[in-house]
């Protein structure tokens, strides 16, 4: 991210579950209800108690003994597609299962899909429906009821041990209803957890085995390769869960109120005569809704709501009546954020129509209108926002923004300070009035070369206290063509900048353009409907480019899950391969990525080119290995699309990265680097939940040079961002990568390397984690030599394609001799060590 945006910035997590938009709970897998105090996952995949019935769920039977096998990879069925790599970062994939013996107990699933919805709203996962041959059209009625449904033939109900596709299988019957929130048991990582069959004395007795109309949450990955039924599930495999998790209606008899506590209410084996059991049939009887009674229920419920249910209880809108503005404003958000803005625009148009008094709606309306690049109408919108001076501040940060897009730095001044007269806290419009004011537009300012001597750089050019790693690409992409990175040898031009002809212009008169590097092949961090990808280009100005054109080590950085329309981006990708001179993508799994959208005739085009960073001591004469390291160990986590990052393991992430902290901090000192703002959450949730203060380096502050210096001299990095694993890495210091994102699993890849990373959602992260930290730390030099051995794969490779570049450009080598190794590099002096701001502690 390199504009202060607060569409694109990461704010407080929302509350929703779900893949695409939602960020983790900063306590356990998820928060449990209102009021009660925070579970959390350990290691061992049982709830951690801290004095909730919901937390205690896993934890009444300390005596339970789980099987499991800590290295088996998910078993999951990927797809062939450029948007769906789950099983590059090992991420889980979660699905309830019903079985339905016959069309009579079709009404009882839809009960259960009610309950479902209305007792957890903001969860929202496939739901495999298990029958032995229904036709299809007998599930139309629950399809109406839920987004993900899925219908399966199946044998019997022990189908549910063997469900391919899914990692997590959480099996229901039709015959329970859902009274509470599932986050407990959707935490559960090891073995079959179930309500154990009573003993004797009527008390839950694991050696009894698991009910065979019991709730079950199966981790497929231990079973083994032959499933088991569910009678004879292992004692060793079982999970003992309390019985609230799965409460026997018939216990309540008498007419005994249903606990407060219960989560899963079952009615298996419960007679039919209601007498003695009046309170549980009417827990259950709030559920047998019609259609409509059901999507009111829902729509009415307070709080976060699944993006996906709500879009498909809320839509399409009952002709008779016109919907409330603030529920048709939702659903826009909610298009947004999947990139669907033509959707949002429909939506809001409608909704505003002669209506100026909706600034809320009008500022969204303005947004998307962005967008899809229909700047005046936007315009238009924000400007009507503006009125009301709740929303003046925020709709005033979006002109300075559009303004700037069009290359009009003193409308986007005005617009800046225009919202700081509004609001003279509001931190989006003082980052714009200070870029307009102290900078201008970007790549506006005079040249001192001549343009044919100068190179035009197309890219995000972070500043402020913009991503890190955004502000140490730029020159690391410019070391390799000039061994001068600054204005007199190179043209700047923001990536998010409108190409006009003006820009055009600008961009034919230098010698070439280099566009990257960077995660520019991404839909959603500033969208715009000219190209679909970072850069602001419509095809027919691409098309015009005359200059030689280099794409250089551009990034596919789609997140495992995420979804959007590629139309636009495929179409303007086909023009910019046809266009370019030299087409180079950072790793080998963006290139296959990139190459399944293109015709045949253009895939063989896109070539491997590394990221620049990765080869920082080939770059910079004063990368050497240093005399002697700092006895450190920094880590960095990442907090953008938090939910697609962490899906429902985020509590386990932190217990297991607090284990790990504490393990190595045995053998180094821990610190923090945060390559934003945002990033600091980390440290923030480790104290509050786990009682772990870090210092804080804030590399948001400093100046590249202090960057990468702090990487070079500390002796290990454990991080998240992609950048900060490949700068430290391009200064000789070992990494290990916590993948949450496919980019980091395709670098390892390309260094042969792919130990070096572990999935945030691996059952044994802290285990396995401080295992590999003491093992670099234990054996630096070796560690240190192995990265300077993979560093050189990726200088050749870089060298390689420099040769065939500077055929394009007519520039000299500014690394002599390529069979000479790294050069030598100078001395440096403290006052290139340039550490701008000291780290803080979070006590």
């Amino acid at each position: 991210m390199t504009h202060p945006d607060p569409s694109t910035t990461p704010g407080p997590a929302p509350a929703a579950r779900t893949e695409s938009t939602n960020a983790p709970s900063t306590v356990a897998a998820s928060a449990p209800a209102a009021g009660s105090a925070p579970a959390t996952v350990t290691a061992s995949g049982t709830a951690a108690a801290s004095g909730t019935p919901a937390a205690t769920m896993a934890a009444d039977s300390a005596t339970a003994t789980v099987t499991a096998s800590a290295t088996a990879t998910a078993s999951a069925t990927t797809t062939a597609s450029a948007d769906d790599r789950r099983a590059v970062t090992g991420k889980r994939r979660i699905a309830f299962a019903v079985h339905v013996a016959g069309a009579g107990e079709l009404p009882g699933l839809r009960t259960l899909l009610r309950s479902l919805a209305l007792s957890d709203p903001a969860l929202c996962e496939d739901v495999v429906v298990l029958h032995p041959g229904l036709p299809d059209a007998a599930f139309d009625t629950a399809r109406r009821l839920h987004p993900r449904l899925i219908p399966r033939t199946a044998d019997g109900r022990d189908d549910v041990f063997r469900l391919d596709g899914y990692d997590t299988v959480v099996a229901l019957t039709p015959a329970m209803v859902v009274l509470g929130r599932l986050d407990v048991l959707l935490g559960l990582r090891t073995g079959v957890a179930a309500v154990p069959r009573p003993g004797p004395d009527g008390l839950p007795d694991p050696r009894g085995g698991v009910p065979d109309d019991g709730l079950l949450v199966i981790q497929r990955q231990d079973l083994g390769p032959v499933p088991p039924a569910a009678k004879d599930v292992p004692e060793g495999l079982l999970v003992p869960l309390d019985s609230r998790a799965d409460f026997r209606a018939r216990r309540l008899h008498d007419d005994l109120p249903v606990p407060e506590d219960v989560v899963v209410l079952n009615f298996a084996g419960v007679p039919a005569i209601r007498t003695g059991l009046a309170p549980a049939h009417a827990a259950r009887d709030r559920f047998d809704l019609d259609d409509e009674a059901f999507r009111a229920a829902f729509l009415a419920l307070p709080g976060a709501k699944h993006p996906d249910l709500l879009l498909h209880l809320a839509l399409p809108f009952p002709d008779r009546s016109r919907p409330p503005i603030d529920l048709v404003r939702q659903l826009a958000e909610i298009h947004r954020g999947r990139g669907h803005h033509d959707r949002a625009v429909a939506l809001l148009s409608e909704a505003v129509a002669g209506r100026p008094d909706l600034p809320r709606c009008h500022e969204t309306l303005g947004v998307c209108l962005m967008a899809l690049s229909r700047y005046d109408e936007a315009e238009t919108h924000l400007l009507l926002a503006t009125a009301s001076p709740d929303f003046a501040p925020r709709a005033f940060g979006q002109l300075a923004r559009l303004a700037w897009l069009l290359g009009r730095a003193e409308d986007a001044r005005g617009y800046a300070l225009a919202g700081l007269e509004a609001d003279p806290a509001d931190a989006n419009c003082r980052a714009w009035y200070a870029r307009t004011s102290a900078m201008g537009i970007t790549g506006r300012s005079s040249a001192a070369a001549p343009p044919g001597e100068q190179l035009a750089h197309v890219a995000l050019f972070a500043d402020g206290e913009e991503n890190a790693g955004d502000k140490v690409l730029p020159e690391a992409v410019r070391s390799c063509f000039t061994a001068d990175t600054g204005p007199d040898r190179w043209h700047q031009q923001h990536a998010h900048l409108l190409v006009d002809e003006a820009a055009l212009e600008r961009l034919n008169a230098r010698r070439a353009v280099v566009v990257g590097g960077g995660g520019l092949f991404l839909p959603d961090t500033a969208p715009n409907g000219n190209s679909g990808w970072q850069w602001n280009i419509p095809d027919d100005v691409l098309a015009r480019i005359t200059a030689p054109l280099a794409v250089f080590a551009v990034g596919y950085n789609v997140f495992d899950g995420q979804r959007y329309r590629r139309e636009r981006f495929a179409a303007s990708l086909r023009v910019l391969v046809e266009r370019s001179a030299f087409f180079g993508l950072r790793n080998h799994g963006s290139v296959a990525r990139v190459r399944e959208l293109l015709p045949e005739s253009l895939r063989e085009k896109v070539r491997y080119q590394p990221c620049p960073t990765t080869v920082a001591r080939h770059l910079d004469p004063r990368l050497a290995e240093p005399a002697a390291r700092e006895d450190t160990v920094l880590v960095n986590c990442a907090y953008d699309r938090a939910g697609l990052r962490f899906g429902h393991d985020y509590g386990h992430f932190l217990a297991e990265m607090a284990a790990a902290i504490r393990a190595v901090s045995a053998s180094a000192e821990v610190r923090y680097a945060a390559h934003m703002p945002a990033d600091e959450r980390f440290v923030d949730d480790l104290r509050r939940e786990h009682g772990l203060a870090l210092p804080v380096e804030p590399l948001y502050l400093l100046s590249n040079d202090a960057i990468r210096d702090l990487y070079r001299r500390t002796r290990l990095v454990i991080g998240m961002r992609g950048h900060a694993g490949m700068i430290p890495f391009g200064c000789g210091t070992p990494v290990i990568s916590l993948v949450s994102h496919p980019k980091l699993a395709y670098f390892l890849a390309d260094i042969d390397r792919p130990d070096w990373g572990v999935s945030v959602h691996e059952r044994a992260l802290g285990d396995r984690l401080a295992e590999r930290a003491r093992a670099v730390l234990d054996d630096h030099t070796a560690a240190v030599a192995d990265v300077h051995d993979r560093q050189r794969l990726l200088w050749s490779a870089t060298r390689d394609n420099l040769a065939r570049l500077r055929e394009l450009t007519g520039l000299p080598d500014p690394f002599g001799d390529p069979d000479a190794g790294p050069v030598v590099p100078s001395p440096r002096s403290a006052a290139d060590r340039d550490h701008a701001a000291r780290p803080r502690d979070r006590a």
